[in-house]
């Protein structure tokens, strides 16, 4: 210290601290010569013993215009030392750092314009003071005063362009976990500068700024919320260059920024999502193998997108899908067939159909190609599956169904399916009103009809809740009498009489279709066991002619006027050879009250059968000119035939076919159920309570015209209590 104030002269030492800029300047002038007189004579004790006098006695002083003075005054003893700087920058450049955090902006101001000074004389040596610099500078660049962001601005400028970047001795691996620190910031003038940086620095030949790319991505795209457009546009172009790198770049770690890339997918800023999509499309065509591991999160991240109301986030992400799907993976190389089902599964509760779809085309695609681990996780999915069935879109449940019908390609899992089906109806009945039809004869196409129908019938057969039994055969003989993809079953069941499979396959379905009298009946029609048809009718009781079961023969006599019935109604051109025929249809007009439309119906329609037979028989001809004389003459007692077969009244089986085994059964089932009914309306249960059986007391409402019975219904025109066909 005794030392400087020897070599200083009072007076301009003085002046250093006058409150006057331009006298503050010309002391630091003196100080500059002084220095440089003192560098000259290689007096480098008497020079520290200045740049000391300057530090304690001026930049540390609690006064401002001492503070600036110090400044000034170690810029300008910085200048005099010329070359040999270096060498005192440890004493020059920490009070100048200090004053960076000064309360007074001038100060902070004059600290800038300081290190701005010493760093143009040091140039390259300057690098050993960077981190400490850049934390200042990153502090300096959201300053509240204009003037010092602006001298802070121009240090930065020179830093960066003139310092490091020329410097061999930068070390990126110490910078990085600087700017990793600090990429969350919000400060706009923060971001500003850090974006300045890492393009700069990306810039530069000999920094991989590449390699450390995963460190400071997630900042970068967090950037791209910024409500600064400036902001926006400069992360965006830094993102741009970098994703054009990795594309030129024989090895990059993609793992670690997909796992960024997924999170930022997920943004609720449309930008982010886009360019992190787009980020994800470009790995996936890039990655290869290394993206193994991350399918499952990528996918995640791309079913979203799929439904994005933004329409480029929708394309990019629906290419990025089909990309992904097409890639042959496989689980030994550590594809992750259990991940991927999980996400699936995830997104099938997604509120968004397309989104809903394209998980059903993974599970679909996974069980193609590696149904063996898929089925290893059948107990995860299932349940979900099934729920979908449900889904309020139509194209969902039938890529279900497919899903599904793939499944069941194993007999097992055909059986567990069909089992699951039944109770899901059982415990969800808007599930059974509003896709049974579709489900059902979407399975019938996918697993075969006969195998379906089998299937259900041998469930049903068992099933302990008669109401939901009556309900579900119910369901079940309407889709068989009405839908086309069940054509082949209906032909087969035609043939019931004289084929052995079409035997089995009544015989099959007879016990379960005895839970509801109008099914067991229209059965025998289909099948054409017209006596057996007739002796069912002729058992029911008055408990079993109720409003729903009128409501069913209601629908079966307007169905016999569609053409599936074609055959029955040209069969009554020969009402010598059918005599049951018409014995069964009288039956059903006998039950119908006389006002009801379906009675006029089958009145017409049995009006004009000709009361003689075109088959060569003599004609018996009435005066009435209706068909009574033939019904008389069966029951003279005369040997008739059904279909070409004798008197069956004398025979307990007919084709194997056992009709007196199989009406007990029928009686048995009824007993059964007129004692449920009896049961609940004791315990005061509504039995008609389910939602297939609302407003039964208005069955003009329930029943459709003949010309919509063998359409399905839209759902614009279905009733409530109606099945959808």
């Amino acid at each position: 210290m005794a030392d400087a104030l020897t070599v200083i002269p009072a007076g301009v030492l003085r002046n250093l601290a006058d409150k006057l800029y331009e006298k503050r300047k010309n002391a630091a002038l003196e100080v500059e010569g002084i220095v440089k007189q003192l560098t000259t004579a290689g007096d480098h004790d008497k020079i520290t013993a200045v740049i000391n006098l300057l530090t304690t006695e001026f930049t540390y002083s609690p006064q401002a215009n001492h503070r600036k003075g110090g400044l000034i005054g170690l810029a300008a003893a910085t200048v005099g030392l010329t070359s040999e700087a270096a060498q005192h920058l440890e004493q020059i450049v920490p009070p100048v750092l200090n004053s960076f955090s000064d309360q007074d902006s001038r100060v902070r101001y004059y600290a800038c314009e300081a290190l701005y000074n010493i760093a143009k004389v040091v140039r390259g040596d300057f690098i050993i003071f960077f981190n400490q610099i850049f934390d200042a500078l990153c502090k300096l660049s959201a300053d509240s005063d204009a003037n010092v962001q602006s001298a802070a601005h121009l240090l930065d400028r020179l830093v960066k362009q003139d310092i490091v970047t020329e410097s061999d001795q930068f070390s990126i691996e110490e910078f990085i976990p600087l700017l990793r620190e600090r990429m969350n910031v919000l400060n706009p003038y923060v971001r500003q500068f850090l974006v300045g940086w890492i393009t700069v620095l990306d810039s530069v030949p000999d920094i991989d700024m590449l390699g450390f790319l995963p460190d400071f991505l997630d900042g970068l795209f967090n950037m791209l919320s910024d409500s600064s457009h400036e902001i926006r546009q400069q992360a965006d172009s830094a993102l741009s260059e970098f994703l054009q790198e990795i594309k030129n770049s024989p090895s990059v770690d993609y793992g670690r920024m997909a796992e960024i890339l997924v999170q930022r997918a997920a943004s609720p800023d449309e930008f982010t999502r886009l360019t992190a999509i787009t980020w994800i499309n470009e790995f996936v065509k890039l990655g290869g193998d290394q993206l193994v591991p991350y399918y499952a999160d990528i996918l995640g991240a791309i079913l979203p997108c799929i439904s994005d109301k933004e329409e480029k986030i929708r394309v990019v992400a629906r290419e990025t899908n089909e990309e992904l799907r097409a890639i042959k993976a496989d689980p030994a190389e550590g594809f992750d067939v259990g991940a991927i089902l999980s996400i699936a599964r995830r997104q099938l509760s997604s509120e968004w159909e397309a989104t809903r779809i394209e998980a059903l085309h993974w599970i679909s695609n996974l069980l193609n190609r590696h149904r063996t681990e898929v089925l290893t996780y059948l107990n995860d999915i299932f349940d979900t599956l099934l729920e979908a069935l449900s889904d309020p879109s139509d194209k969902v449940v039938l890529l279900v169904l497919e899903v599904h019908a793939c499944i069941a390609k194993d007999p097992q899992h055909f059986r567990q399916l069909v089992v699951f089906l039944v109770h899901n109806f059982r415990v969800d009945n808007s599930l059974l009103e509003k896709r049974g039809a579709l489900i059902i004869r979407r399975l019938c196409v996918l697993l075969d009809a006969e195998r379906v129908y089998r299937e259900l019938s041998t469930i049903l057969e068992g099933e302990s809740d008669l109401d939901f039994a009556s309900i579900m055969v119910q369901a079940l003989n309407l889709i068989l009498l009405t839908s086309s993809e069940l054509s082949d079953l209906r032909d087969l069941l035609k043939q019931s009489l004289v084929s052995p499979s079409g035997k089995d396959l009544f015989v099959s379905l007879y016990a379960s279709w005895c839970h509801s009298p109008m099914a067991i009946i229209s059965l025998c029609l289909l099948s054409q066991t017209y006596q057996h048809a007739s002796t069912v009718i002729q058992s029911l009781v008055e408990e079993d002619i109720n409003v729903k079961f009128l409501v069913q023969l209601d629908k079966l006599i307007r169905l016999l006027e569609t053409p599936i019935f074609a055959y029955l109604r040209l069969q009554l051109l020969e009402p010598g050879r059918h005599m049951w025929l018409l014995k069964a249809l009288y039956g059903l007009l006998m039950l119908l009250p006389q006002q009801s439309a379906a009675f006029k119906i089958l009145r017409t329609r049995l009006k004009t059968v000709p009361s003689y037979s075109f088959s060569g028989e003599q004609p018996r001809r009435t005066s009435s000119g209706n068909s009574y004389q033939i019904l008389q003459h069966m029951s003279s007692g005369s040997q008739v035939t059904e279909d070409g077969d004798i008197n069956q009244d004398n025979k307990s089986s007919h084709h194997g076919i056992n009709f007196t085994a199989g009406l007990q059964q029928f009686e048995q089932m009824q007993q059964q159920h007129r004692q449920h009914a009896k049961v609940q309306a004791q315990s005061g249960i509504n039995s008609t309570s389910s939602p297939m059986q609302q407003d039964v007391q208005r069955p003009e409402e329930l029943i459709q015209s003949s010309s919509d019975v063998n359409r399905p219904p839209s759902r614009s025109r279905r009733g409530p209590g109606q099945l959808q066909l």
